[in-house]
């Protein structure tokens, strides 16, 4: 299988072994790698977020990881224009761009295209989430079905986020979230691109997220997040999204509840995982599902 002319995709749920894959494909095709994940961008933050180590790059260039201030805020626009600056800049060197991650928005923006949408106001944000929460998803899907028809193609009725973005986007520009993807534009072909999404079982995540998550503890957490409470970055930030931040919070000062922390970190990055994979079987048909057994194999086909 050649590939080397290709941009490659690697996605999987959290603790999967996609960095670690990554690598192995970066050596074998001369390539360089570039971050999907959304919570690896911060510079502040290594360990939560088991963002690769000088170690764990094996001397293969990384693009995109602990660059951003926990502080600020990164959409998915930011994300992309870096990307696609990162994977001319690595093309002209006669390398291969290879995207890992576990951020599926990442990765559909650069497939698919990002649309346009100009920004939401403050208000309309607000007012949509305060009636979402006031009437529930079921009441409130309805709702968005009779103002925008359209969405019913599209939006599942239980997929709160998305039911919220349309809603928004519809009151804010009086256009279906539909007629904005429509005008998208497009950054690649779909023959670009080789896609590989490493299909891990629900066993093999379990037992992955308790050795991390006991390795974690073990390399720096708590200061990590003592560190992290010094900053006094606001609750509203995606940085405090990071799983670790708010249970290691809940530590008591003779450590008497850790294995419980250690516990409910584990559920809490096992319950994220579990929505990656939902979200890939989606939106993520057409990708290569490779079990992590057979990764090797792969590699050994690949010329």
């Amino acid at each position: 299988m050649d590939i080397k002319s290709k941009i490659v995709l690697i996605s999987g749920p959290t603790a999967s072994g996609k960095s670690k894959f990554a690598t192995k494909l970066a050596k074998k095709i001369d390539g360089e790698i570039i971050n999907a994940d959304s919570m690896q961008i911060f510079k502040e933050i290594k360990i939560l977020n088991a963002r690769p180590t000088l170690k764990d790059k094996s001397n293969i260039k990384h693009h995109l990881y602990g660059f951003l201030s926990v502080k600020k805020n990164f959409s998915v626009g930011e994300w992309l224009k870096k990307s696609l600056k990162k994977i001319s800049e690595i093309k002209k060197r006669k390398k291969v761009p290879i995207i890992v991650g576990g951020t599926g928005l990442y990765f559909k923006s650069l497939v698919d295209g990002l649309a346009k949408i100009p920004k939401i106001s403050q208000r309309n944000r607000d007012k949509v989430r305060k009636l979402q929460k006031k009437i529930g998803q079921k009441s409130f899907y309805k709702r968005l079905i009779k103002l925008d028809p359209l969405c019913k193609k599209n939006i599942n009725i239980n997929d709160q986020n998305r039911s919220i973005r349309a809603y928004e986007v519809y009151i804010q520009t009086n256009k279906s979230l539909n007629t904005w993807f429509k005008n998208t534009k497009i950054h690649f072909q779909n023959k670009e691109f080789v896609k590989i999404f490493i299909d891990i079982s629900r066993d093999e995540v379990v037992k992955n997220l308790s050795n991390r998550v006991e390795k974690m503890f073990k390399v720096g957490a708590i200061q990590e997040v003592k560190r992290f409470n010094k900053l006094k970055v606001k609750k509203a930030n995606s940085s405090f999204k990071i799983i670790g931040i708010s249970e290691i919070n809940e530590l008591k000062p003779d450590k008497t509840n850790l294995s419980l922390i250690k516990e409910k970190i584990t559920i809490k990055t096992r319950q994220y995982a579990k929505r990656q994979m939902t979200w890939s079987r989606g939106h993520m048909e057409d990708w290569h599902r490779i079990a992590p057994g057979n990764l090797n194999s792969f590699l050994k086909k690949i010329s």
